[in-house]
Order: C-alpha cells, then sequence, then structure tokens
C-alpha cells in the first residue's frame, strides 16, 4: 500500500535532508509508516544509515517493503514506541519524523522529544515534517480544518504549536536552527545538539 502523501512531499523533504543531513552518518526514523520515505531517502542519501522504525503492530508490512526494495544501507525496521523510556537504540547522528507529532498525544509528543534528547549524539540533528502552529496561529485555513478534523477524530490529537516544541527541545539542550517551507502548508522544522565543547 502506497501513501499518496509520501509521495508528493518525498522530493522536497529530500532536498532538505541532502544538505540538513549532509555531515550525519546515522539517522533514526521514527514512525515509518509504509516504508516510502525510508526506501526513498535511503537510495539517494547513501552516506546515511537509515534506521526505520515503527510501532510493533505495524512492523510487518514495513519490513516486507524494506525486504524487498531497500539498499544496504537501510536497515530492517525495528519496533519503537515513542513513549517507551529509555528508547532500545545506539546513539544516532539524526531523527527524522514525517507526520507524526499531529496524530500523537501530546504526553506521546513530550516522550518524543525525551527519547530524541537520549540518543542523539553530539553533534546530532533532529528533522521534523509536518504540520505546525506559530504563536498559537494556524498557517492556512486547510491546516485549521485539518487541526478540527484530528480532534473530531481524537482529542488528544491535533497541530502542535511551534513554542511548545521548541521549548521540550530546549530541555533536551537542543537549538533551534531552520524553518523550512514546505508543499501543501508543512514545514520542515530542524533542530542540533551543539558539539561538545573540549
Amino acid at each position: 500500500m502506497l501513501s499518496e502523501a509520501c509521495e508528493r512531499n518525498k522530493g522536497p523533504i529530500l532536498e532538505v535532508l541532502r544538505s540538513e543531513l549532509a555531515t550525519s552518518g546515522s539517522v533514526l526514523e521514527l514512525g515509518s509508516g509504509t516504508g516510502q520515505h525510508a526506501v526513498y531517502f535511503a537510495a539517494r542519501l547513501p552516506h546515511l544509515t537509515w534506521q526505520p522504525s515503527e510501532l510493533g503492530e505495524q512492523l510487518a508490512p514495513l519490513a516486507e517493503r524494506i525486504r524487498l526494495e531497500g539498499t544496504a544501507n537501510l536497515r530492517a525496521p525495528i519496533a519503537l514506541d515513542a513513549r517507551e523510556h529509555p528508547w532500545p537504540v545506539a546513539p544516532v547522528d539524526a531523527v527524522f519524523s514525517a507526520n507524526t507529532l499531529h496524530i500523537m498525544a501530546w504526553s506521546a509528543v513530550r516522550a518524543f522529544v525525551r527519547g530524541v534528547g537520549g540518543c542523539l549524539a553530539a553533534p546530532g540533528v533532529l528533522c521534523v515534517y509536518g504540520p505546525f502552529r506559530f504563536r498559537g496561529q494556524h498557517t492556512s485555513d486547510s491546516n485549521a480544518q485539518f487541526d478540527g478534523w484530528l480532534k473530531a477524530r481524537d482529542p488528544d490529537s491535533g497541530i502542535r504549536d511551534f513554542e511548545a516544541l521548541d521549548e521540550l527541545t530546549r530541555a533536551q539542550g537542543l537549538v533551534f536552527t531552520a524553518d523550512h517551507p514546505m508543499p501543501a502548508n508543512n514545514r520542515t522544522l530542524v533542530w542540533r545538539r551543539l558539539p561538545a565543547v573540549a
């Protein structure tokens, strides 16, 4: 099964990752879903070891796609729930996640950022793709409608405020460095953990 959204956004996201992950060697993807992003990005970013992950009950179809379509630098997916503490992963140079934070409860978003803080090396980079609000405001009418749809389906979900996310990431020692506008009123937000001072 293919996600139409993944097919539409994979090219623009790749262009951001080419620059933001240029000096990274390993990346953990949270919420790999269908695996389309993992397969596409790993093939085009051969300097990266790409580790996909997904909730345990959704792992089988992801594993099958990666087995059939994956490149040598794309690892078999692991079961990972953002709410776990600590995450059962080795340190990585980068963490990437697309279209996940707005479908999680806020408590899971907090756990996601805590997990990133626990596994991200220094230097390290966090790239998050999706819709966001800024200063309490949606960036488009369509995002406001989408937010309403999300909350009607699950009151714990919803488009997240950049400022609240930035507060969580700063508490983990990360510094906000880039806001890349993307198609369909989405963004790729980037935080970095700076190198340790000798």
